[in-house]
């Protein structure tokens, strides 16, 4: 697995504890120039803190007693900015790589900061897009960009470097099944040199040929479960990868564990009901590039809606169809500039759950409006296995524990509306059920919503579904229909 030249990167004997807490232990492996490999394992396996070992993260940046060896493009435990020429890196959040007016701006910045030749600039951004398929792009305003063609640049970007190494964060997390595709078709159109290592849940979407040809599976305790051939290692370890909570593909998997279903309710009267809604982007995010205006259609408009208890609702759409922006808006947090909002104040669990973190410690997140000794608050902390961070701060937990945090904290108040933006977005096979059966269970006696890409889930266990297209309602009924309409599942972003 390495070429005449070294491997790209070496990591020998690797372990990482974040204070009292350890997550990764004895990891050895080698990546030679040119390999794809798949990184997956449970929540809090330590994934992406084996992502960051790699780009000099940890221990550099952010405190962690790290143990053994990396040795990245020949370099022995460098800091970031000694291996950022060597390692390109590309995150969930397609938002968060676009920083620029323009896709080329955004793009030459790169390579203004690695000081390339201005005479070649030009040259290496049309490089760094065509590789990625998103030439096209080049003059696009980068606010005007779907998510999958956000990520396309953030990968172009990172690819303009010319790094050895291109390391992806679970690069499809937030986007529909045309920016799978988009990120997909990405990654197999990238140099033959360059080393691709990926963290990714979404393997399904994927596909077996839009796979890595390796996978490094972890294992709970953050130690090395696997190492070999995507397939062999998905069919040979999918009971033991199943059990400790991972996606599983269908075709590498026979069984699928039992799920609770939300049963259609009786119909009550709505606590909620939305009337007419309309919001400006303006609302939701200033335009702090244009410099002529430029008017653009309302995110939302004319929306309906009505929320009553025992309904799990889906909240279906593309990148880009307001399902954020809708969300926000029934919670009270955007304005909307016509229409109105009446009935019960919903709780919101946000897509980024560090936005609503407020306490130090994970236990006084959950108890934040509720007594100290409130038994509620134990009863959570069990519920949702956070009871081994229950002392630690919440900014310090893996993506999955911030996930079951943020939800925890929200259902443990009893607000008759809940708001769910993305709630398994992140999460394990195991916690991402877990997070949808706590969520049947709310909906029981409350009105509850929740955004998702993901068709099995959404059929599994919402009761209706709401499909927005272009700022409006375009299906609200069952999950049956939508499931049996071709076209409503290519409008709702998820076919």
């Amino acid at each position: 697995m390495t070429d005449a030249r070294g491997p790209v990167v070496a990591l020998d004997g690797v372990g990482v504890a974040f204070r009292s807490r350890e997550v990764l232990r004895d990891v050895t492996c080698r990546i030679g120039a040119g390999e794809r490999i798949l990184v997956i394992g449970p929540s809090g396996s330590g994934k992406s803190t084996l992502l960051h070992v790699v780009t000099g993260v940890v221990p550099h940046s952010v405190h962690a007693t790290m143990t053994g060896s990396a040795t990245v493009a020949g370099l022995v435990d460098a800091p970031v900015l000694d291996r950022v020429r060597h390692v390109g890196f590309v995150a969930q959040d397609p938002s968060a790589a676009v920083v620029l007016p323009t896709v080329e701006q955004d793009v030459a910045l790169v390579l203004e900061n690695h000081g390339v030749d201005p005479a070649e600039v030009d040259a290496r951004i049309d490089e760094a897009l065509e590789a990625v398929g998103a030439g096209h792009l080049r003059h696009r305003e980068t606010d005007r960009l779907s998510g999958g063609e956000a990520q396309r640049v953030a990968i172009a970007a990172a690819l303009a470097a010319r790094p050895a190494l291109l390391v992806l964060d679970e690069p499809t997390a937030m986007l529909d099944a045309a920016g799978v595709r988009a990120v997909r078709d990405a990654i197999a159109r990238l140099p033959a040199e360059v080393a691709v290592l990926m963290v990714e849940h979404r393997l399904d979407a994927l596909g077996p040929e839009g796979l890595p040809a390796r996978t490094i599976a972890l294992d709970p305790a953050g130690r090395l479960l696997a190492d070999g051939p995507t397939h062999e290692v998905l069919r040979e370890h999918a009971a033991a990868l199943a059990e400790s909570g991972c996606w599983v593909p269908g075709w590498a998997a026979d069984a699928h564990t039992p799920v609770p279903r939300a049963s259609a309710a009786p119909a009550a009267e709505p606590v909620l009901r939305a009337v007419g809604l309309a919001v400006h982007p303006a609302a939701v995010r200033p335009r702090r590039f244009r410099r002529a205006p430029d008017p653009l259609p309302p995110v939302l408009a004319g929306v309906d809606l009505a929320l009553r208890p025992g309904e799990l609702v889906a909240l279906i759409g593309a990148n880009g169809s307001g399902k954020s922006t809708l969300l926000r808006t029934l919670a009270g947090l955007v304005p909307p500039v016509a229409g109105s909002v009446a009935g019960a104040r919903p709780g919101m669990v946000f897509q980024d759950p560090a936005h609503q973190f407020v306490a130090a410690s994970v236990r006084d997140e959950i108890a934040v409006g509720l007594a100290d000794d409130d038994p509620r608050i134990d009863d959570a902390l069990r519920c949702h296995r956070l009871e081994h961070v229950r002392d630690a701060s919440p900014h310090r937990l893996s993506g999955g524990e911030k996930r079951r945090l943020s939800l925890a904290a929200m259902l443990v108040h009893d607000r008759p509306v809940l708001l769910a933006d993305e709630p398994t977005f992140g999460l394990d096979r195991r916690d991402a059920e877990a997070a949808m059966g706590a969520l049947v269970d709310a909906s029981r006696t409350r009105a509850v919503v929740f955004s998702s890409h993901d068709l099995a889930l959404v059929g599994r266990h919402a009761t209706r579904a709401v499909v927005l297209g272009r700022g409006t309602v375009i299906h609200d009924g069952g999950v049956d229909a939508l499931v049996a309409s071709p076209a409503l599942l290519v409008a709702g972003g998820i076919a």
